[in-house]
């Protein structure tokens, strides 16, 4: 098991100071809160414009033997939102600098459980994370949060590694169960617009303590 966590939940905007202020009550030292875009759960309405909505990605890193109880009163904070508000899950961090220090994990190797969800991250040029998300929902993903993000180039370099730089940039974020993932990730590498080398990238990360957030429904 690793030392740190990283927690990450997607709530409606302006909603994040809420989970963070549940965090930091629990023990939490902080958290990092960034803004997205919330894509339509089904290919009718995102073709009809509906259910995109803009979101708060919260990233918090936390020590394991604090996770639950920071888990436990996010969900409690958020109980008597509507169901399905959000969701929370988290990540094994292997090491984590703090103040200068870096203290590593040292658990590398024990055998992990395997895991029920699993977060797929696709980074892309700026307006195709809708073609991907489309994609992947024809694979049997539901929804995504899309990041607004830059490439680390500069603009006057015209080539790397033989593709050329587009400095604006989306990353997409999906949760999928675990057994979808293969399908989601061949629809998306069969894409026309991450045909050229260079033009995106996609990964995967094992989810832990994935959770909704709000009303529990009946």
């Amino acid at each position: 098991m690793s030392m740190f966590s990283w927690l990450i939940s997607i709530v409606p905007h302006d909603k994040g100071e809420k989970l963070t202020a549940a965090a930091v009550k629990a023990g939490c030292g902080g958290g990092t809160v960034l803004m997205g875009r919330g894509m339509a759960q089904s290919n009718m309405a995102a073709v009809l414009g509906l259910g995109e909505t803009t979101k708060d990605l919260i990233y918090m890193v936390v020590e394991e033997s604090q996770k639950e109880a920071i888990i436990d009163e996010i969900v409690k904070a958020t109980e008597t939102e509507k169901a399905r508000f959000g969701t929370l899950f988290s990540i094994d961090v292997n090491a984590m600098m703090k103040r200068g220090s870096v203290t590593k994990d040292k658990s590398k190797g024990e055998k992990q459980m395997e895991k029920s969800h699993e977060l797929i991250s696709v980074i892309l040029n700026k307006g195709y994370a809708d073609d991907a998300m489309a994609a992947a929902r024809k694979a049997g993903a539901g929804g995504g949060t899309v990041i607004n993000a830059r490439g680390t180039a500069r603009e006057d370099d015209e080539k790397f590694f033989g593709a050329h730089i587009v400095p604006e940039k989306e990353m997409l974020l999906i949760v999928v169960e675990s057994e979808k993932k293969a399908a989601v990730l061949e629809a998306i590498r069969d894409l026309n617009c991450l045909s050229q080398p260079g033009s995106g990238i996609a990964f995967c990360s094992e989810v832990n303590d994935f959770t909704l957030l709000g009303k529990k429904e009946a």
